[in-house]
């Protein structure tokens, strides 16, 4: 086999909602390959990719994880992912190593939210797309129901390269040897919209398929992969990952149809900074510059911190020289590996298409641009759009002592899981961490106990509430201290003005005649800061105002940075008192998923707590999705709340939406228990 040979290397994300199967479908494929000896088994904690104790304990996948399989001279690199919606962090960084994602389907429960968000966020990256359909051997599926609804869900493209048979005890190809039998459809049918299918990217090839009524499967391959590319083909596998069915069948399909790095839609990368950036071409050429994107990290306990990266360009070698991002100083990769879950095996060379890491490098983070050519220190991955973690918990260190602890380990933890934030409240001196779910903390709460032996208290953080102003005003104030000595003097004329939703913080220097020298605008602009920081109606930081500097006074000695700084906050401060400044607060969008008896309770809950529904959907086994809007403050307790109304059956997923004014009556009440600190 050409070990590096781009066009031998095949990448594939593994994903779907939590349960679909899809570890048990790695082991699977790497036990048909001879990778392992045997399949583990998720149950027994004996699987390659679930090898983190907490993963073995909850029976569920919580990181991302890599493994590799050689088939028929291919190297198959699969990339597990978490499925449940609080680690969906995790799951999204796979999207950028791999040419293929494929959406595993749970025949019994069908589409999933996490299966439907896969798919959605792919698209928008401009990968190519497969659907697998897991667990056809289960008893009463109605599997021609269920590829109707994917192709009603993600479109008529999603189409069967092959049928289940037997029951679900085998399937039967339908692309290259056309022929036997299934349990539903026409193999010949399904072999014939495959064909049509494809032939519709290639006008010459559409011609002769006409003509001649019939085209070779080898001269398919081109316009297939096109097809993949441009989303106008959505090849759908039927599998058992518990009995083997399609197993191999699967493999074949991913090493003959699936694109390899030089087919795939290129990656996602720009050169330059924020609006300057364009989009920028890689090329898997293993002879080229080096770029590689580190897609995931981790903190081994024993090892250090391990960076995992996906080769784009170039060829890393145990030799090469790589500068990270825009550091100007290179690292010796010194060892270089390849995963097999936990297992780090050593390599000689990693080409376009692999994934490999590397240990002990302190500098490297997620999301960096590896590189072995100074000039392309400007060349960034365009960020994944990941969902706002919008769950909260403020945690205090039961000892004194393990303070400067908690910093370090949520300093690791932050590292390596790119859906947890850590916010530090000036009010209350506490950290809060936020995630993407009640069960995302808890399992952080789990690690920071088991592997860094940290107790710590919790309780529910305050709401991230913010103000703004809704009309434009001036402010002006006149620092002047004398005290003795050297005074201070400073004169700042301002105007604000309200921006958009979500457009942040402008500040203009509008300045003109030298009134205020250069050098001390950046002080006044820095006094603004600390004021929007405090906060002015209910002590939370304002946002989406305009600042403009107009007009001030200095002192040819007294005119201090100080001095600026006091007269820019209190200048500002006496703007916003005019510009009828509210407080907001944060909607979420909420998606639950409750059994059909309890629509008529829950909704009445959400109802009562200000929110609205926007959508009602029918789901399998008696269960319904409901999606609406919901001011976040209203949902505390809302957990065990759900639980009772729904028996135990009930869940629910958050998304931040926006912020909004927070009705009159609680903007009061905000307002009355803000003391604003008194300046020295």
């Amino acid at each position: 086999m050409a070990n590096h040979d781009p066009n031998n290397i095949r990448t594939l994300a593994i994903v779907g909602h939590g349960g679909a199967g899809k570890t048990t479908l790695i082991e699977a494929l790497l036990a048909r390959a001879g990778a392992i000896n045997a399949a583990g088994s998720v149950e027994k904690g004996s699987t390659v990719c679930d090898y983190d104790p907490l993963e073995k304990e909850h029976q569920h996948s919580i990181k991302l994880a890599a493994a590799h399989l050689e088939h028929e001279g291919t190297r198959v690199h699969l990339l597990d992912t978490p499925g449940y919606p609080d680690f969906m962090g995790q799951a999204m960084c796979a999207l950028d190593a791999a040419e293929t994602v494929a959406v595993v389907i749970d025949a019994v429960r069908g589409i999933e939210l996490t299966a439907s968000r896969m798919m959605h966020w792919a698209a928008t990256r401009k990968l190519c797309r497969m659907v697998i359909v897991n667990r056809i051997d289960a008893p009463d599926l109605d599997l021609p129901g269920l590829l109707a609804e994917l192709q009603a869900a993600f479109g008529r493209e999603c189409l069967p390269v092959n049928l289940p048979a037997g029951g679900g005890t085998r399937v039967t190809d339908c692309f290259f040897n056309p022929g036997g039998e299934s349990d539903f459809s026409s193999v010949e049918a399904a072999h014939r919209a495959l064909v049509d299918q494809v032939v519709e990217v290639d006008e010459a090839l559409m011609n002769l398929y006409l003509e001649q009524g019939e085209v070779a499967p080898g001269e398919l391959h081109a316009p297939f992969e096109q097809a993949l590319r441009d989303g106008h083909l959505v090849p759908v596998c039927f599998v058992s990952a518990r009995t083997g069915a399609g197993v191999a069948e699967l493999l074949d399909v991913i090493v003959r149809l699936l694109p390899n790095p030089t087919e795939g839609n290129p990656p996602l990368f720009v050169k330059g900074e924020h609006e300057a950036a364009q989009p920028f071409r890689s090329e898997p050429d293993p002879a080229g510059h080096v770029l590689a994107h580190v897609f995931k990290v981790e903190m081994d306990p024993y090892v250090g911190k391990v960076g995992v990266f996906r080769v784009h360009q170039g060829t890393v070698t145990p030799a090469s020289q790589l500068f990270i991002g825009e550091g100007r100083k290179p690292f010796k990769v010194g060892h270089l590996y390849r995963l097999q879950g936990k297992q780090l095996l050593e390599v000689d060379a990693c080409a376009p298409g692999d994934i490999c890491a590397v240990a002990k490098v302190d500098e490297i983070a997620f999301d960096c641009v590896l590189h072995d050519a100074p000039e392309d220190d400007h060349i960034h991955m365009r960020p994944l759009d990941f969902p706002h973690a919008v769950f909260g918990l403020a945690i205090r260190t039961r000892k004194q002592s393990d303070v400067q602890k908690l910093a370090e380990v949520l300093h690791k933890l932050t590292a390596e899981d790119p859906g947890l934030a850590v916010e530090h409240d000036p009010a209350t001196h506490e950290a809060v961490i936020r995630g993407l779910g009640e069960v995302h903390l808890k399992r952080v709460l789990e690690k920071m106990q088991a592997q860094f032996r940290l107790d710590v208290d919790t309780h529910p953080p305050s709401i991230p509430y913010r103000e703004t102003v809704q009309l434009p005003a001036e402010g002006h104030h006149r620092h002047k201290k004398q005290t003795g000595g050297a005074g201070q003097f400073g004169e700042v004329y301002l105007k604000i003005e309200p921006m958009e939703r979500g457009a942040g913080f402008e500040f203009v220097d509008h300045v003109k005649g030298g009134v205020i020298p250069g050098t001390f605008i950046p002080a006044v602009e820095k006094g603004v800061q600390q004021a929007m920081e405090a906060g002015a109606v209910a002590g939370f930081p304002l946002q989406d105002i305009r600042v403009t500097v107009y007009d001030g006074k200095t002192h040819p000695v007294d005119g201090k940075e100080v001095a600026f700084i006091a007269a820019g906050k209190k200048a500002f401060l006496d703007a916003v008192a005019r510009a009828r400044p509210i407080v907001l607060e944060p909607i979420v969008h909420i998606e639950l998923t409750v059994p059909e008896a309890a629509i008529g309770d829950v909704s009445g809950e959400l109802t009562a707590k200000r929110g609205q529904i926007t959508g009602t959907h029918p789901g399998r086994g008696g269960m319904m999705t409901l999606t609406g809007m919901v001011p976040l403050a209203e949902l505390e307790g809302f957990q065990s709340r759900l639980k009772s109304m729904t028996g135990g059956q009930g869940s629910y997923t958050l998304e931040f939406s926006r912020y909004e004014p927070v009705p009159p009556q609680v903007q009061q009440q905000l307002a009355a228990r803000f003391r604003p600190q008194e300046e020295e």
